[in-house]
């Protein structure tokens, strides 16, 4: 009888070393991913909780009465809906654009510097700056007055930075082989960008418009300033309430106002309006994940 083989793969004392670090590193990651994850859901859950005695769809569908302290939130939905993609058709084709001519065309000079120091800058400026600024720009340089306009706008500008920062990730991530294949067979520096470049970094663009949408839904000074309205009467079911001259309600605004400046309002309606909200933007937000996995799929690299 032969004696059985020897194992020559038995762990040493420094590879189980390096397995119980590398374990260990995977828990604290956890526990850091966890940490981010877990505080979310509980607010979430913590909020419908409280919103639970008025949330329905007959308080998305109403309008406010008795002074706001009942009814629903017809008009301050429907006017953010009106703001965030009024304000995204405005930056989102300037974003793209502008973070095309800086990653394809622009050479590394001074001028070029000095704009891109520029946008990281924008980024960083609070919210309330840019309420300022659209107040002045918007609503007394150009006339547009207080109005969706220059709510919209005010908006477009605070959020133009992360779709130009966005996109020119994505655009860079494109490997230059792909645009020198192009150049090889006769293409222009366009023809190359548009039929190659931009189909395989579309889903890191629209990345930026996730993030757009996210913050355009959920600031208030910056159209507190310019185009928000304490209250404005509208008919129940309308889906076209407000004029582009006009002021309009919003969410972040119309929660604000339930939570400060209305006595005597049922205590879980702002709590069902900040749910409304949070769910109005976790929506479009799948809708655009959704689409950006379809496009990542589709790539052949």
């Amino acid at each position: 009888m032969t004696d059985a083989p020897e194992n020559n793969f038995t762990a040493t004392p420094l590879i189980r070393k390096r397995l119980r670090q590398e374990t260990m590193a995977k828990w604290i990651f956890f526990g850091m991913a966890a940490a981010m994850v877990v505080p979310l859901l509980l607010i979430i859950g913590y909020l419908a909780v409280r919103a639970a005695p008025s949330l329905s769809l007959e308080f998305i569908l109403d309008v406010p009465r008795r002074g706001m302290t009942a009814g629903g939130i017809w008009p301050a939905l429907v006017g953010t809906i009106y703001l965030v993609f009024l304000s995204l058709a405005v930056s989102a084709p300037i974003g793209i654009l502008a973070a095309i001519y800086l990653n394809e065309y622009a050479r590394d000079n001074w001028f070029n510097r000095v704009i891109n120091l520029a946008v990281l800058n924008l980024a960083g400026v609070p919210s309330i700056v840019h309420a300022l600024f659209g107040l002045g720009a918007f609503v007394y340089a150009a006339r547009f007055g207080y109005s969706i306009i220059s709510a919209a706008l005010t908006l477009a500008i605070m959020t133009l930075p992360v779709i130009i920062a966005s996109t020119r990730e994505a655009l860079a991530s494109v490997p230059p082989s792909f645009r020198e294949a192009c150049w090889n067979v006769g293409a222009t520096r366009w023809q190359a960008i548009r039929a190659v470049v931009l189909p395989n970094a579309i889903s890191g663009i629209l990345t930026g418009v996730i993030l757009q949408v996210s913050r355009a839904a959920g600031e208030t000074a910056p159209i507190m300033f310019t185009g928000a309205v304490f209250f404005k009467a509208v008919e129940r079911g309308d889906l076209f309430p407000y004029y582009l001259d006009e002021q309009c309600m919003a969410l972040s605004m119309h929660l604000y106002t339930l939570s400060t400046q209305v006595p005597g309002v049922m205590e879980s309606i702002p709590y069902a309006t900040a749910i409304v909200l949070l769910g109005s933007v976790l929506l479009v937000n799948a809708m655009a994940i959704s689409l950006r996995v379809y496009l990542r799929t589709r790539k052949k690299w």
